[in-house]
């Protein structure tokens, strides 16, 4: 149970790294997005992924670990937790506080990585509603406006002044 223990204390540890790097890649992508620099917004997309694979991974292990330990503790393993675990070495005080540490380490550094995902989240949206705004201007600036020209009926016409601007006569 001992190297158990051990190696999901390894594995959190790695996760918790993994989290703490996307989070620097994550500003990364902030000042990308807020300087509109495409380039720099590709590069840290490919190394989030690569991050992101190697936590999937990790996380992978970490339920393969608990699934072990599920089976050293006669437990079930679809609902044993790392929280669980703690519960159950509360009687080994090092282990316990080892392992307390690693968790609260890990959810830490995911909720710190969450909040900075929402945020760029928000970013992009609003840098997304600048693209549609400066889109919506130039299509409105090639446009001419419309005349005030009336038909019988008291209708628009809709005839739209020429490229010009004035229809004038000499």
């Amino acid at each position: 149970m001992a190297s158990l223990v051990e190696e999901l204390l390894d594995v959190m540890g790695e996760e918790t790294q993994g989290y703490e790097k996307l989070y620097t890649l994550s500003e990364e992508k902030r000042q990308a997005i807020v300087h509109r620099d495409l380039e720099g917004m590709e590069s840290v997309v490919a190394k989030e992924n690569d991050i992101t694979s190697d936590l999937k991974n990790l996380e992978n292990k970490r339920a393969q670990i608990l699934k072990d330990m599920s089976v050293v503790l006669g437990k079930d393993d679809e609902t044993l937790t790392v929280t669980q675990v703690i519960l159950l070495l509360s009687k080994q005080p090092k282990e316990h506080a080892v392992l307390t540490e690693a968790r609260d380490n890990l959810v830490k550094a995911a909720t710190n990585m969450q909040f900075l995902n929402e945020q760029n989240q928000i970013l992009l949206n609003q840098a997304m509603e600048m693209v549609e705004f400066d889109l919506t201007l130039f299509k409105s600036m090639r446009q001419a406006p419309e005349t005030a020209n009336y038909d019988k009926n008291a209708y628009n016409t809709g005839d739209i002044l020429p490229s010009g601007g004035f229809d004038a006569k000499q």
